[in-house]
C-alpha cells in the first residue's frame, strides 16, 4: 500500500520525526553534528510517500457462509370444468461475511515509532520505526494492522400462485394468473471498532489506521404484494391477423418503510402474417429504497474527480465557489494522487421511485430464409423521484459554478484549499429519463461440418438525462449524459454492441465474440484530446462434449488481444472507467460441467 504522511503536507499530517530519533538519517542519532541535525516537525512542510512493501501486500480475505432453506408444494384443482394449477413456496436465506483487510498501517503506532525516543521507550511495545530504509520484521509488525469486519443479510420469503383459464373466446382461452408474496429483508454491518475510533495523537479528521472508516448499518423492511395477470386472445387465423393478443397486469405493493402503491401493465402483440410480429408495452414501476440506501452508515471513501478550482481563486475568477482557494493550488499535491476524501451515507428520508416505461418494436422471421430473424425495439423510460447520487465531479462543479449552498457538501482546508471532505448521499432526483433502440440480427444454419450461428446485438442510447432539485430554489438542474464520459465512473456511449460467430459440431463447439464500446467525450485537458476512443474486445471459447453430452469441458480467453482500456482524463489517477471497460487484460479460463 502507499503511505503518505507529513507535517503540513501529505494525506495524513501532524507527524514529527525528532532529530534524535534512532533512524533519522539527518539527526544526531546518526552522528550528524547538532548544528547540522534536522528534525521533521509536525508543523513544518515535509512529506514522505512510500510503498510499504515491508509491511506486505494489501490482501482482502473473506469467509462467506450462505444458508438457504426452501420448501414448495404444487398441485391442481378442477373448477368449473377447467384445471387450475397452484403452488406454495417458502424460503429463508442468510449470508454472513467475515472480512479481513490485511497489512494496513496503524497511524497511532507509526506516530509513536517515529516520534520522541523517550516517549516510545516509555510506551509498552513501542518500536522505533525506520521509514528511510528497509524495516525489520519487528518494526513492520508494530505498525501493521489487520482490519476485521462482519456483515449479515437475511431474507424471509413466502409466495402463493394460481393459474388457469377463465373462459374460451373464438381465438382461444382467456388465461388468468394471481398470486401473493411476502418478503422481509434484514441487514446488519459491524465495522472494525479500532478503525473507527478517534486517533490519540493526530487531528480529529484522521482515523487510527489506513482502513476506511464507517459507522454501523442496521435496518429492515417487509413487503406484502398481490398481483393479477390476464392474457386475452382477440383474433387468430383471420385474413387481416394471424394473431392479436392483449396482456393486462396489476400489482399492489405495500412496504413497511414507504407505504403502498398500485402499478399497472398493458401489452399488445399483433402478427399480421406469420413472419412479422408487432409488439408494444406500457408499464408502471415502483421501487422502494433498499436497506443500504436508507440505513447505510457513514462510510469514508476516496472519490475520483477533477477539482474545477485547480489553480486557485485567481486562476478561476468566474467561479464563485473557488473564492478563498490559494493561488497555485492543485489537488494532485494532496491525498493519494489527488483522490478526493469523502463520505457516503444512507438517507432515511428517501421516498420510493416510480417509473413509466414504453416500448414498441417489431420481430421479423421470414419463412423464406430459415434461421434468420431480426428484432428492433424502441424504449423510453422515465423514473420519477429517482433514487440516485450526484457524482463527485457534479457536486464539485455545482459548488464551483454556483457557490453558496451548493458548497455545503464540499469542505476545504482554509490554508491550502485542499478538499477535506466531500459528502455524497442518495437522494430523490426529480427524474431520470432515457430512451434508445435495441436491435438483434440472428442467422442460424446447418452445414456439412456442423451448425453455424451468427448474432449481432446493437444498442443506441439516444438520451440519458437526470434532473436534480435545486437546493437554492428555482429551476431544477438538468444533466444530459448520453455520449459523455467526462465524469468519473459514469460513461454513457451512444453506441454499444456485440457480434458473435458460433460453430457446433457433433462433439465440439467454438464461439468467437467481439464486444464494442463506442467513443465518448472526455474532460477538456492539456494531456490528451477531450475524447475517449472506442474499443473492441475479442473473446474466444472452445468446448468439448464428453460421454454423449453428459459432461462438457471448455477453454476460453477473454480480451484475446490484451487491449488496455482507453485513456480517460476524467478518471484520473486510475485513468479509465472501471465500471465500463475490461481492466484485467487477457484472461484465460477453463470450466467443467456435469449434467445430473
Amino acid at each position: 500500500m502507499l503511505l503518505d504522511v507529513g507535517g503540513t503536507a501529505g494525506t495524513v499530517r501532524g507527524f514529527a520525526i525528532p532529530n534524535n530519533q534512532a533512524y533519522n538519517p539527518f539527526g544526531t542519532a546518526n552522528g550528524v553534528p547538532a548544528a547540522n541535525a534536522l528534525a521533521f516537525g509536525a508543523n513544518s512542510a515535509w512529506r514522505i510517500r512510500k510503498v510499504m512493501t515491508d509491511v506486505g501486500n494489501r490482501n482482502n480475505v473473506q469467509d462467506v457462509e450462505t444458508i438457504r432453506l426452501s420448501v414448495g408444494v404444487d398441485g391442481s384443482v378442477a373448477i368449473g370444468g377447467g384445471e387450475w394449477r397452484w403452488d406454495v413456496f417458502g424460503s429463508y436465506a442468510k449470508n454472513s461475511i467475515h472480512t479481513m483487510a490485511e497489512n494496513g498501517i496503524n497511524y497511532d503506532n507509526l506516530f509513536l515509532g517515529l516520534g520522541s525516543p523517550a516517549i516510545c521507550a516509555a510506551t509498552a511495545g513501542c518500536v522505533p520505526i525506520n521509514l528511510f530504509a528497509p524495516m525489520t520484521e519487528a518494526q513492520a509488525a508494530y505498525i501493521r494492522y489487520t482490519t476485521r469486519e462482519y456483515n449479515r443479510t437475511e431474507l424471509y420469503n413466502a409466495a402463493f400462485n394460481v393459474t388457469g383459464n377463465l373462459f374460451d373466446l373464438p381465438a382461444g382461452p382467456v388465461a388468468l394468473a394471481v398470486g401473493y408474496e411476502y418478503r422481509q429483508n434484514r441487514g446488519f454491518d459491524a465495522p472494525d471498532a479500532y478503525v473507527n475510533a478517534a486517533s490519540r495523537f493526530l487531528a480529529s479528521q484522521y482515523a487510527t489506521t489506513t482502513s476506511q472508516t464507517r459507522t454501523a448499518t442496521v435496518g429492515s423492511y417487509d413487503l406484502h404484494e398481490a398481483y393479477a395477470e390476464l392474457n386475452v386472445p382477440i383474433f387468430r387465423d383471420q385474413p387481416f391477423a394471424e394473431s392479436l393478443e392483449l396482456s393486462l397486469a396489476g400489482r399492489y405493493s405495500d412496504y413497511s418503510t414507504v407505504g403502498n402503491k398500485v402499478t399497472l401493465k398493458a401489452g399488445v402483440g399483433y402478427r399480421p402474417i406469420e413472419d412479422i410480429l408487432f409488439r408494444g408495452t406500457y408499464s408502471q414501476g415502483f421501487r422502494a429504497p433498499s436497506i443500504l440506501e436508507l440505513y447505510q452508515g457513514a462510510r469514508q471513501t476516496s472519490f475520483q474527480g477533477n477539482d474545477p478550482c485547480n489553480g486557485g481563486a485567481a486562476a478561476n475568477p468566474g467561479l464563485p465557489g473557488c473564492a478563498g482557494v490559494p493561488a497555485g493550488y492543485n489537488q494532485i499535491n494532496y491525498n493519494l494522487n489527488g483522490l478526493i476524501p469523502g463520505v457516503i451515507s444512507g438517507n432515511t428520508s428517501l421516498k420510493p421511485e416510480t417509473a413509466d416505461t414504453f416500448s414498441a418494436g417489431v420481430a421479423i422471421s421470414p419463412r423464406g430464409v430459415r434461421g434468420l430473424s431480426l428484432t428492433v425495439d424502441y424504449y423510453k423510460i422515465k423514473i420519477k423521484d429517482a433514487i440516485a447520487s450526484q457524482t463527485p465531479t457534479q457536486i464539485m462543479q455545482l459548488c464551483a459554478v454556483r457557490g453558496g449552498v451548493f458548497c455545503d457538501l464540499v469542505s476545504r482546508d482554509a490554508g491550502t484549499g485542499a478538499i477535506l471532505e466531500l459528502l455524497q448521499g442518495a437522494q430523490n432526483l426529480n427524474s431520470i429519463t432515457t430512451d434508445g433502440v435495441d436491435a438483434t440480427l440472428r442467422y442460424d444454419f446447418s452445414t456439412g461440418i456442423g451448425r453455424i450461428s451468427a448474432v449481432v446485438d446493437a444498442s443506441w442510447l439516444h438520451s440519458f438525462k437526470t434532473t436534480a432539485p435545486n437546493p437554492a430554489g428555482g429551476a431544477p438542474i438538468v444533466d444530459e449524459r448520453a455520449g459523455r464520459g467526462d465524469s468519473p465512473r459514469a460513461t454513457y456511449p451512444h453506441w454499444k454492441g456485440q457480434a458473435s460467430l458460433g460453430w457446433t459440431g457433433d462433439t465440439a463447439d467454438a464461439t468467437l465474440r467481439a464486444r464494442y464500446i463506442g467513443p465518448t467525450t472526455d474532460v477538456v485537458n492539456a494531456v490528451k484530446d477531450a475524447r475517449t476512443r472506442s474499443i473492441v474486445y475479442t473473446d474466444l471459447e472452445i468446448g468439448f462434449a464428453i460421454a454423449d453430452d453428459a459432461a462438457r469441458f471448455s477453454l476460453g480467453v477473454n480480451n484475446l488481444f490484451d487491449k488496455a482500456p482507453p485513456a480517460s482524463y476524467a478518471n484520473a489517477p486510475i485513468n479509465y472507467d472501471i465500471y465500463t471497460y475490461d481492466a484485467r487484460g487477457r484472461f484465460l479460463y477453463a470450466s467443467f460441467s456435469v449434467k445430473m
